[in-house]
């Protein structure tokens, strides 16, 4: 069959919109029919050079959509039904899923290699594969994912879900798997996009009495505040460090959540810790970035630093509870979305993404 698609030929390029062809589903594999993909600060930076998958790439890694078709061996799933997408489809049965590292199953690398978890293509254009971003492939009409990337979602759940699938799930489990907040533990997050914005939710949800939010536009932050952030620090007026450690007495935060992958934000977090505070990074940095760290300040000060990747746990099971709290009003979800475009202004709205204009944008599949 045919999908018209966005496909990433050539970094620092725009995407390209095109028809491409898409074989059928194989074993354990299903056609889903999408309806909304979100635009992650990800799948920028593949744009902007990162080179996993290879090119060319059909991007877009948050998706949900409709069941087309399924191949032999399905059982989760059946034409008609909804589904929400993840980008590491956790087997449960590898060295990494046994010590209960689920973002980092075995199936990750394949998808960071840009094809099936067998090896192979689905999607090709006059004979040339096309490689796919983490197993998904959510900027396109149509796509064929192991049916390991998928969760089944009930009929009423609006398809913005889709977003879930990476923003809300990272910004969620670094609060709750990685950092394990306290209540009444002060929170700072330094970048409050997407995955910001949802470390703000998180630490809601955790009773956290204290939730500073530091960005460089003013208008992030008035949104912040609208997800519970308590104070905010405008960092292109002033010192967040100064303006941190006054918010809290001198003190210092407990965590501080680095989520916009840029050297000085980390360092941010580091200087506005406390005794025996936490600092996670949750965004990605560029290939090569560094920063320097003074050593007595951990055995002395008992500072901890820590890594998060797709929220620290089960996926599979951290997405039922998102979505339980999204029917219950607990998690917003709607708010989240800042700009709604086609799959023809996919371009645009990573634009609008990089620009700071966009906390998260979503394309929205129109069918006749």
């Amino acid at each position: 069959m045919k999908t018209k698609a966005a496909v990433l030929y050539e970094y620092n390029t725009p995407l390209i919109i095109e028809t491409l062809e898409l074989d059928d589903p194989k074993e354990n594999e299903v056609l889903v029919q999408f309806r909304v993909a979100g635009l992650c600060h990800s799948d920028l930076s593949i744009i902007k050079g990162v080179p996993f998958p290879p090119l060319p790439c059909l991007l877009g890694h948050e998706g949900a959509g409709v069941v087309e078709a399924v191949g032999p061996g399905v059982t989760k799933v059946k034409p008609g039904d909804h589904v929400l997408l993840m980008w590491v489809p956790v087997c449960g049965q590898c060295h990494y899923c046994l010590k209960g590292l689920y973002s980092s199953c075995v199936n990750k690398q394949t998808g960071l290699a840009g094809t099936m978890l067998d090896g192979t293509h689905r999607l090709s254009k006059e004979g040339r594969p096309i490689n796919v971003q983490l197993g998904v492939g959510a900027f396109s009409e149509y796509n064929v994912v192991s049916d390991l990337s998928i969760i089944p979602i009930a009929p009423e759940i609006p398809f913005d879900i889709a977003i879930y699938g990476c923003a809300v799930m990272t910004g969620f489990g670094a609060v709750f798997n990685t950092a394990k907040v306290r209540p009444g533990s002060h929170v700072a997050v330094v970048g409050v996009g997407g995955i910001g914005l949802n470390v703000i939710q998180g630490a809601v949800l955790a009773n956290a009495t204290k939730i500073i939010a530091i960005d460089i536009i003013q208008d992030k932050l008035e949104m912040a505040k609208r997800f519970g952030a308590t104070h905010v620090i405008n960092a292109a007026s002033g010192s967040p460090v100064e303006e941190a450690m006054e918010i809290t007495g001198g003190m210092g935060v407990d965590y501080a959540f680095e989520a916009s992958g840029r050297q000085e934000a980390a360092m941010t977090c580091y200087q506005i810790i406390g005794r025996g505070g936490y600092v996670v990074l949750v965004g990605i940095p560029g290939i090569g970035s560094e920063i320097t760290l003074p050593l007595r300040d951990f055995p002395l000060m008992e500072k901890n630093i820590l890594g998060c990747n797709y929220g620290s746990g089960d996926i599979r099971k951290d997405l039922n509870i998102l979505i339980d709290l999204y029917v219950m009003g607990r998690l917003k979800l709607s708010e989240l979305i800042t700009g709604r475009y086609h799959l023809e202004q996919i371009n645009e709205g990573f634009k609008d993404l990089e620009t700071g204009r966009n906390a998260r944008g979503v394309i929205e599949y129109v069918r006749g």
